[in-house]
């Protein structure tokens, strides 16, 4: 069972989810504006918080990046405007997801298991690796360059994280899409560049890590 904040100044949407997820057993808890968002998620812990972009007071892009500032629950945003610029600045400031309205509420739930899911995973693999200066802990999702820590986004750490289990293997855009957002992405490449970028910004001098494949995708190369 999961704990969702569901914030929308919409009441019938609000509702509709509710009904969806509460099927499913999990347990909702509503919030009718970005305020009233923030605030419930100071004081209570969510497996992952539902934010409408267009909500009063605050809106939900704003609120994503409050939330952002005290806590890394999952967010999924929904917003009735559909354009890539949107989607990738929602993604920028912290947001796992981005879901367009209108959209079916099973379409939602399937998402939000995705998201929990993958935030849920425990990793077999060793805790923590280093590359030169470069020092990634899985269980933490801490990464530290030269000593100090970084600061990425969630999405950042979890394309990071990816391309570091599959070291040295040429991962193409459509498989990075798969991985890491885990579902069918409805979007495009550039939505893999404008993360990579980011995310090479953040590395600084270990971005030569992250390598270009022309006309492919990417791969962590520790030859570089």
């Amino acid at each position: 069972m999961y704990k969702i904040l569901i914030a929308d100044d919409e009441q019938k949407i609000r509702e509709v989810l509710r009904e969806y997820a509460e099927y499913e057993g999990h347990q909702v808890v509503e919030a009718v504006d970005g305020m009233q968002a923030v605030e419930l998620a100071k004081q209570e812990d969510f497996d992952i918080i539902i934010l409408d972009v267009m909500m009063p007071r605050l809106d939900g892009f704003s609120a994503c990046k409050e939330i952002r500032k005290f806590k890394q629950t999952p967010v999924l945003m929904l917003s009735a405007r559909g354009e890539e610029y949107d989607k990738l600045f929602g993604f920028e400031i912290g947001a796992d997801d981005y879901v367009v309205k209108p959209f079916s509420p099973k379409e939602v739930l399937a998402r939000i298991n995705a998201i929990i899911k993958r935030n849920k995973t425990t990793d077999v693999q060793a805790d923590t690796v280093s590359f030169e200066g470069l020092e990634i802990n899985f269980t933490s999702r801490d990464v530290r360059i030269d000593g100090v820590k970084a600061n990425l986004t969630p999405k950042e750490y979890d394309l990071l994280f990816y391309l570091v289990r599959n070291k040295n293997v040429a991962l193409s855009r459509n498989k990075l899409l798969e991985e890491v957002w885990g579902y069918d992405f409805f979007g495009d490449d550039r939505t893999i560049d404008t993360h990579i970028k980011m995310l090479r910004n953040n590395l600084g001098v270990y971005r030569k890590f992250i390598v270009t494949l022309r006309g492919m995708g990417y791969k962590f190369d520790t030859e570089a």
